[in-house]
């Protein structure tokens, strides 16, 4: 080997050592007892391990407003039902008007005089009646009750909504869920088209 030769050999390897004890560092890799270079800006600190969100169990649901996609409350799905109208007088000491599978209590005070009033359980995918005459207006709140057997089965709480005549929800009752019995009941104060949502 030429005299040359091993001259640059030995002034790389001198080379390389100045640098390994210039950085303080020993050739196998950095001590972790030392504080980042800050030059690197703690670029060289270990990452923290990368977790897989699809990975971990999932939260459970807190949203108070089930039944709500993208704001909106959705009607329930149901077979459809057959149409089924009755009509009966009602007056000044209340009364019970059932059609198909729903209910309407009338309550003592609810009228000051009596009125023909006309239930209809109407056909389609999903459950609704309309009462008239329209607009009527109680005294005191009616409790409608309304039944979701022949619906899709859903965890989430039933709820009555008032309605246009084309099923477009105006207004969100207040309700109580019977899931037991899988009917939902809440209070009407006026004559309209009503349905099940969740």
């Amino acid at each position: 080997m030429s005299k040359h030769l091993r001259f640059l050999r030995t002034l790389t390897f001198a080379v390389a050592l100045m640098l390994v004890s210039a950085c303080g560092e020993s050739p196998v890799g950095p001590s972790t007892s030392e504080a980042p270079d800050p030059l690197l800006g703690g670029l060289l600190q270990p990452l923290a391990p990368i977790t897989d969100p699809l990975l971990e169990p999932l939260a459970p649901v807190t949203d108070p407003v089930i039944g709500l996609v993208d704001g909106v409350v959705q009607l329930l799905t149901c077979s459809s039902q057959p149409y089924a109208i009755t009509s009966t007088e009602i007056g000044r000491a209340g009364g019970t008007i059932v059609v198909g599978s729903h209910t309407l209590v009338i309550p003592r005070g609810a009228l000051q005089r009596p009125v023909t009033i006309t239930a209809e359980q109407m056909p389609g995918r999903t459950n609704s009646v309309r009462f008239q005459p329209e607009g009527l207006r109680f005294e005191k709140s009616a409790a409608l009750t309304m039944s979701y057997s022949n619906c899709v089965e859903l965890v989430a709480p039933k709820q009555i909504v008032y309605t246009d005549e084309g099923l477009s929800i105006l207004e969100l009752l207040k309700s109580r869920d019977t899931n037991r019995r899988q009917t939902v009941t809440a209070p009407v104060d006026h004559f309209s088209r009503y349905a099940v949502a969740w």
